[in-house]
């Protein structure tokens, strides 16, 4: 019974984590960009009873063994980049990027990777995000543009009135080998790490990298209907593993209530 009364604790704080996961996904339904987490789980080690296979006093082999679980711990919080849907504003400086990629902004000196495409103009003319962070490669947009278009493969321009360029660059973006071991900061911001890999660089539109779409942003990709089914399992989840402490606290209420 003092088995059980563990088992069920460490379930209990298996589903509390998952519902601080669904929980900060429901938060980001309207972040820019934002990628939802998925908890992933694995059951302890077990008690082993007897090994399938052994032997019994007259020879003949134990087809079934018996083995006792501890209960389950949680092994990952793991980003899942599925594509997120696509809002169109028309705001020639919100992009999306359409398929894999990541742009790189400079925060405090640091290199950073974001999927949220919504960038503005500092008081120099550079492009940067809602945070004040620029875009790399910088472009700084000149005076008397009037307009500035980005079309699918990265070419960034700035435009008089007349339509004559005053400026261009080729914007690059960024991809990982394995993107779900980026590290979030928060401020739609990703670090690498050793399990992410190095950034590979190319054009938007080249071998794996997606493209560019002017006049979108796109949204996360929290499903709220699952995360609401989600939340109803994981509630129901720990409520029955409450159930089994209270029902293990009851047995072992009866064992020392016994008299001869």
């Amino acid at each position: 019974m003092m088995r059980a009364l563990w088992s069920s604790a460490s379930g209990m704080n298996s589903m509390q984590l998952n519902m601080d996961v669904i929980s900060n996904n429901l938060a980001n339904t309207n972040t820019l960009g934002f990628k939802r987490s998925r908890a992933d789980f694995e059951d302890l080690l077990y008690q082993t009873v007897r090994m399938a296979g052994t032997e019994n006093a007259d020879g003949t082999q134990v087809p079934t063994g018996m083995q006792i679980g501890m209960g389950s711990r949680p092994t990952a919080v793991q980003k899942i980049f599925t594509q997120g849907d696509y809002e169109n504003t028309g705001n020639e400086l919100d992009w999306a990027i359409e398929g894999r990629g990541f742009f790189k902004v400079v925060s405090n000196g640091e290199e950073l990777y974001t999927r949220a495409g919504a960038f503005k103009l500092d008081k120099d003319g550079y492009i940067v995000t809602s945070n004040g962070d620029r875009l790399q490669p910088e472009f700084a947009v000149p005076s008397g543009t009037t307009k500035i278009t980005i079309d699918s493969y990265g070419l960034l321009v700035a435009s008089d009135g007349s339509g004559t360029p005053l400026a261009s660059t080729q914007l690059t973006i960024f991809d990982f080998a394995n993107p779900a071991g980026l590290n979030s900061i928060g401020r739609n911001l990703y670090r690498p790490t050793q399990a992410s890999g190095d950034p590979v660089e190319g054009n938007p539109g080249t071998e794996e990298f997606g493209t560019i779409s002017q006049g979108f942003l796109e949204q996360s990709n929290v499903d709220v209907v699952k995360e609401m089914i989600d939340m109803i399992v994981t509630q129901r989840a720990y409520e029955l593993n409450s159930k089994t402490v209270q029902t293990s606290d009851e047995m072992l209420g009866i064992a020392s209530n016994l008299k001869r």
